[in-house]
């Protein structure tokens, strides 16, 4: 994979070099003429979804609630 600076006037844009399967870009074809756009989204899509993983498993666990003593409603 190559790293290079695009032009000026897409200054936040990084250009990237990458291998994909043949039948993976080619799926990625029929869906639009612009490609990288395509993999733009998912990337984003794919770091979000490992965000919201790492929110769920970092939430405190819920005590179970108390058991009442012997003979109110479990004898």
């Amino acid at each position: 994979m190559t790293r290079q600076s695009t032009s000026s006037s897409d200054a936040d844009k990084v250009e990237l070099s990458v291998r994909l399967d043949a039948e993976l870009m080619d799926q990625v074809s029929r869906l639009t003429n612009d490609p990288s756009k395509v993999i733009e989204v998912a990337l984003k899509q794919w770091l979000r979804s490992g965000r919201r993983a790492e929110d769920t498993r970092s939430r405190p666990l819920n005590m179970n609630p108390p058991v009442p003593p012997k003979g109110e409603w479990n004898d």
